[in-house]
């Protein structure tokens, strides 16, 4: 595949990034009974960013989790082997769930979070953050904070560059 556009660079994320964590606050009205989960594996960076975001914006923690989905995708056979990654380590009953993504493509990732979470507790309500929104649903899901929406076709791919994991920021679509 080759790159056909650079669709975000380190400072558009950066931006967007910080805006999704404004919204977060504003849309809770404020950090009560709100916990962080990122989807593995560039979730978990994006979510660890916005926790950074927001303790800037209200002067506390959030708590931050990953969740390994794995077992829960509907694409996965033979199960037996595998065993649930997650550091969730807190009770999500009645809590505010904000599930982060890097990009919303067919929703079948977020189904399989969803799934993961319940299988936890009820939380009150479960919100979905997430960098790229790319369409396509394969599923009725759809993300209450939105980095960029960004049309493509069904033959490209958008790739999520982080530092944490690929040592640079950026986002491209790739033919």
């Amino acid at each position: 595949m080759k790159t056909k556009a650079l669709i975000m660079d380190e400072k558009s994320i950066n931006r967007a990034l910080t805006r999704i964590s404004h919204e977060i606050v504003e849309k809770n009205k404020g950090i009560e009974n709100l916990i962080i989960i990122g989807i593995q594996s560039r979730g978990v960076p994006l979510a660890q960013r916005i926790v950074e975001k927001i303790r800037d914006i209200e002067g506390e923690d959030v708590p931050c989790f990953s969740l390994d989905i794995t077992l829960y995708r509907d694409d996965l056979t033979n199960t037996e082997s595998l065993e649930v990654k997650s550091d969730i380590n807190i009770e999500v009953q009645d809590k505010v769930i904000i599930l982060v993504d890097d990009v919303l493509f067919t929703g079948r990732t977020v189904r399989a979070a969803l799934d993961a979470i319940i299988d936890l507790g009820r939380p009150k309500k479960i919100e979905l953050a997430v960098l790229i929104d790319r369409g396509h649903r394969e599923l009725p899901i759809r993300a209450d904070f939105v980095g960029k929406n960004v049309p493509t076709s069904k033959n490209e791919r958008v790739t999520v560059a982080i530092e944490e994991i690929d040592g640079l920021n950026q986002v491209t679509i790739q033919e």
